[in-house]
């Protein structure tokens, strides 16, 4: 069952999240964006951003790790600050779930992910200037702290960092899964001291992983065949598309 909430949504929740996991499995990311815009049609806030935290865990360690602990280690190194930032922020954002409206924070971050990823998909140039770019790293890491705690996103930041930065493909995806890694094991350990993370959830949660897994394997098929350059409009164009989801999800709140 479902966290209590019945076996048809179980059985949505398992194909929703299929399907993510085969897009992030593609691109590397979106899997959170995916399965908390589609868990919110029919289960309880709470139970939507549970549900998402193991199967974000154990992808990501796969994502983090596929070419190997050297490459994550240098990874995790040099994108250190963005890191710091989410982490901490996460555990300090989470204390305020349920304080924090969900139209507020749904505007801010659907609105500016939407425009900068339409820009670049125009050709735009918007890369970071070299000098600015640890501040950029910092400040993004924060912001996708704040939005990782109480959503259970927190990927577009890094997504606007790794684009501004013209992070390759493989660099990219890599440094997707250690951020994403290490914030969700900050997310799980921030929502075991709410108690929003508690044996009911969590069983819900740990029934999704399996799904999460083997669309992986199904988009790992996809991602190994795409160039760099098509890559990268994909990755903007899904920005685009997340982006409006977040608005959409908004204004009908």
């Amino acid at each position: 069952m479902s966290a209590g909430q019945g076996l048809w949504p179980l059985i949505a929740a398992v194909m929703v999240t299929l399907f993510a996991g085969f897009v992030k499995g593609a691109v590397g990311f979106a899997m959170p964006l995916i399965m908390i815009s589609a868990f919110s049609a029919f289960l309880p806030p709470e139970v939507a951003l549970a549900g998402l935290i193991l199967p974000t865990l154990i992808t990501n360690l796969s994502q983090a790790f596929r070419q190997g602990v050297g490459p994550a280690q240098a990874t995790a190194w040099q994108y250190r600050r963005f890191l710091i930032g989410t982490v901490v922020f996460i555990t300090i954002a989470a204390q305020f779930f349920d304080l924090i409206p969900r139209v507020a924070y749904l505007l801010l971050l659907g609105v500016p992910v939407t425009a900068f990823a339409a820009l670049q998909l125009a050709g735009v140039p918007l890369a970071l200037r070299l000098e600015h770019r640890t501040r950029a790293e910092w400040g993004l890491g924060v912001i996708g702290g704040l939005y990782g705690g109480v959503s259970g996103i927190w990927g577009p930041p890094l997504l606007v960092y790794l684009l501004s930065v013209n992070a390759p493909k493989l660099e990219a995806i890599r440094a997707q899964g250690v951020v994403f890694l290490i914030g969700a094991v900050a997310l799980l350990a921030a929502h075991l001291g709410t108690g929003l993370a508690n044996a009911q959830t969590l069983a819900f949660s740990a029934a999704l992983v399996v799904p999460a897994q083997i669309g992986m394997v199904l988009g790992y098929r996809l991602q190994d065949r795409l160039p760099q350059a098509q890559f990268r409009q994909w990755t903007q164009a899904l920005l685009v598309v997340s982006g409006l989801n977040l608005v959409m999800q908004a204004l009908v709140t």
